[in-house]
């Protein structure tokens, strides 16, 4: 198994904080968003992190200050109307690094406290794995894609819905089987490469997807005011 992080984004949602500095290096809770994700990948687990052409050299300089190596893939895009999107994002580094093992995808925003030791060993090498977390409030609930459990399996999904059917949401952390790699591309062809969760939906209505519920904290920091009323 290797681990992707997504951290091409151009964070508009956090202007001004973003305009000079990538999302995924901003500081949060003492270290910068992203350093969080690879302290928690096992050890020993090859790991691979988007950029845009507009943050490469910070993310190199960060990269380069780490404990473990992490392998930089360098889009060849530098502002946010060329962006690739996330699923566009997780293509190209499949492609770029011909990547064909199993895959633990992590968005760089992302701050969580459950073990990803744990996940992956919830993981059957088969069935696509999404971490699912209870934020309680159906009225949070509208801010994400909303899944639907029959047991452990995930049988609908919906993006921010106005009426969500449950407070149970997908997070930006996945384990892709390897046999699901082609259909990435298959999802880009149609012209949907922005939203994560537009891909679960599409995986949902093809192919068998599994739930890992967890309740440690999860943070999804997508603008200032989660931003400064988090740290």
């Amino acid at each position: 198994m290797k681990c992707l992080i997504l951290a091409s984004g151009f964070g508009t949602r956090l202007y001004p904080l973003t305009l000079s500095k990538a999302k995924a290096l901003l500081d949060y809770r003492g270290a910068p968003l992203i350093s969080h994700v690879v302290d928690k990948v096992p050890e020993g687990m090859e790991i691979f992190v988007t950029s845009n052409g507009k943050f490469e050299g910070d993310l190199h300089r960060w990269a380069a200050n780490l404990r473990r190596e992490v392998n930089l893939c360098v889009e060849p895009v530098l502002t946010e109307k060329d962006s690739l999107g996330a699923v566009g994002s997780l293509d190209y580094c499949i492609r770029t690094k011909k990547i064909t093992d199993d895959l633990l995808v992590v968005g760089a925003d992302n701050y969580f406290e459950f073990s990803l030791s744990d996940f992956i060993a919830a993981f059957d090498r088969q069935t696509t794995l999404v971490a699912i977390y209870d934020v309680k409030d159906p009225q949070k609930a509208t801010q994400f894609g909303v899944v639907k459990l029959e047991g452990d399996r995930i049988v609908a999904f919906e993006e921010k819905p106005q009426r969500p059917k449950s407070s149970l949401v997908a997070t930006a952390c996945w384990i892709l089987p390897s046999r699901i790699l082609p259909v990435i591309g298959e999802f880009t062809q149609i012209g949907r490469n922005d939203n994560m969760g537009d891909f679960i939906a599409y995986l949902v209505g093809k192919d068998e997807v599994r739930a890992y519920v967890f309740s440690e904290l999860w943070l999804d920091i997508g603008s200032t005011e989660v931003y400064y009323n988090t740290r």
